[in-house]
């Protein structure tokens, strides 16, 4: 790599511009369009590592970036290949992932003339990225590499494609190594208003019952600790967003847990009963909210976030903050008094053993609950949880304890099933010294299962907690709670012996169906230098409690029954 202008090929630009960027990775699977790119790929120190599905691509760049902060990378050929990775980039649109996704076109000359595996990739995505390109002129491929990876990364970070048309890769061009962006307009904020920091004070300062919602912003700014000071400084609870666990150590005093849908009783009447609102980093999603009219009305809000967008969109905010996160936190705290809310973090204490919402009944039974806590207390909390979508997520998220910032990352605004097996796989790429569990649910497991070749062939040593019930276990819970017990479509009878379906990849496979096996079973994989597939066969009679139905608020909780 070399700073000095030099004539390339637009493929050589695009590698020489990638390592610019500091990629040392990139997830994807060639074709046609894409060819002339991977005929260069082996001129540069980038590792590849070859997929079975685009999807497994877009997921795994993603996972990478979210275990890094760095920017994950996905090439895809063009038609197929370019749609594949659309589930992918609208996970990562919805999460604030930073992505870049490099497609093949057909040629320039063919373009709108439905040229074989033709797509309007740019057309098509437009909708699931934060930007996108189609570059016609090799001599752009450098500016645009660097402005795709500066938007990608910046302000709120999220999925960038980039669409190269195949004779592009092949012109020759000017290769500075110094390109300029173009960007008028985008100019994402750093702190924020010093006036509204003087507001937002006097609101925190006044408060008696004030807590913290503390969302994904806290982790994609690396503002743990800013989080930390601000919450013990002021005495304030902290309560975690779905994407925000393990924004605060699960053991602190201070943190609260998850509300809303199917989060912990007691943080859903937290918020409730607040006069004080601090969302951090957070969105006011519906899964936390519900119906936005009866939501937190004895509160006032404070909104700190890096997207002016986010701002009054799902609930009014009386003070915002529009910057990033970590510089917010840092102007706030030492403006803050130091404050004590003995009687409000008593009352807390008082709902915590009044609504126990982690207690595991009582049963013979292997549940999923007791699985998670197991894999928790064999970790000791410093492992990276990864999950798909559904009832083992609600699980994973609740019992999961975490001592470091940035261990859980799982599929919150577009809940992708499918998105545990690829998206652990690219997380453990990203911290290879670290341990990486994927807990999953039998039915989104096998939605992206032939990624387990991709770890087998790069020995990525991921362990797969399958959460195995034969059904779709939160379809099931909805149709049982909520449509008259009207069950159709939910239960799997064709479902693969998954310890053989791992021996087949040259995985090793484990069961476990009862209590008794959990933790030699978890201690054989933990042993293992590989990657493991469990069969965790639980019963197909377990619910996710607590549960607010969709659109409801705290007055529609549902308990377990005792």
């Amino acid at each position: 790599m070399s700073t000095d202008s030099r004539e390339l090929s637009g493929a050589q630009i695009v590698c020489e511009s990638l390592l610019r960027e500091g990629v040392d990775v990139v997830f994807g699977l060639p074709g046609g369009a894409i060819l002339p790119l991977y005929g260069v790929l082996g001129q540069y120190p980038l590792r590849h590592i070859l997929v079975r599905h685009e999807q497994g691509a877009a997921h795994a760049a993603d996972g990478y970036s979210r275990a890094t902060g760095k920017v994950g990378v996905a090439f895809a050929t063009s038609g197929p290949g370019a749609t594949n990775l659309i589930t992918g980039l609208a996970t990562a649109m919805m999460d604030s992932s930073a992505v870049v996704a490099i497609t093949g076109q057909v040629g320039r000359a063919a373009i709108g003339r439905d040229a074989f595996q033709e797509t309007d990739i740019t057309g098509a995505t437009l909708p699931v990225t934060k930007h996108n390109y189609l570059v016609m002129h090799a001599g752009d491929l450098e500016r645009t590499i660097k402005e795709a990876f500066h938007i990608a990364r910046t302000g709120r970070p999220g999925p960038v494609l980039i669409d190269i048309p195949k004779d592009v890769f092949q012109e020759m061009a000017t290769y500075t190594g110094n390109a300029e962006m173009d960007l008028p307009g985008y100019n994402p904020p750093g702190e924020a208003d010093t006036g509204d920091i003087d507001a937002a004070v006097e609101l925190i300062d006044q408060s008696e019952r004030p807590v913290i919602l503390a969302g994904h912003g806290v982790l994609i700014s690396h503002a743990s600790e800013e989080l930390r000071e601000f919450a013990e400084r002021a005495e304030i609870p902290v309560i975690t967003s779905l994407l925000g666990i393990s924004g605060i150590a699960t053991d602190h005093p201070l943190h609260v847990g998850m509300p809303g849908m199917h989060g912990v009783a007691y943080a859903s009447i937290a918020l409730d009963e607040a006069d004080l609102i601090i969302a951090a980093g957070a969105r006011f999603d519906d899964r936390i909210t519900g119906d936005t009219k009866r939501f937190a009305l004895q509160s006032k809000k404070i909104h700190m976030d890096v997207d002016p967008a986010e701002i009054d969109k799902n609930v009014k905010a009386d003070v915002a903050l529009i910057g990033d996160l970590k510089m917010v936190l840092g102007q706030l705290v030492p403006a803050l008094k130091k404050n004590r809310h003995t009687e409000w973090l008593r009352r807390i204490e008082h709902l915590k053993a009044e609504h126990p919402s982690l207690s595991i009944r009582e049963t013979d039974e292997l549940l999923g609950q007791h699985v998670v806590k197991a894999i928790a207390d064999a970790t000791g909390g410093g492992t990276h949880i990864v999950t798909g979508v559904g009832q083992h997520q609600m699980w994973a998220a609740q019992f999961s304890t975490f001592d470091k910032p940035n261990r859980f990352h799982t599929s919150g605004g577009l809940g992708t099933m499918g998105f545990e097996v690829p998206a652990a796989m690219g997380v453990q790429v990203g911290v290879p010294d670290e341990v990486v569990w994927s807990i999953a649910g039998d039915g989104g497991f096998q939605m992206t299962m032939a990624e387990l070749a991709t770890l087998k062939e790069n020995n990525i040593p991921v362990k797969y907690a399958i959460l195995n019930n034969n059904q779709l276990g939160m379809i099931t819970q909805w149709q049982d709670f909520v449509y008259n017990k009207d069950f159709y479509a939910n239960a799997y009878t064709g479902n693969p012996d998954f310890v053989k379906l791992a021996e087949a990849f040259g995985i090793k496979g484990l069961r476990a169906t009862s209590q008794d096996e959990l933790e030699s079973v978890i201690k054989e994989a933990m042993a293992h230098d590989g990657p493991v597939v469990i069969d965790f066969q639980i019963s197909q009679e377990a619910n996710v409690y607590p549960m607010i139905p969709a659109g409801e608020s705290i007055s529609e909780l549902i308990e377990e029954p005792v």
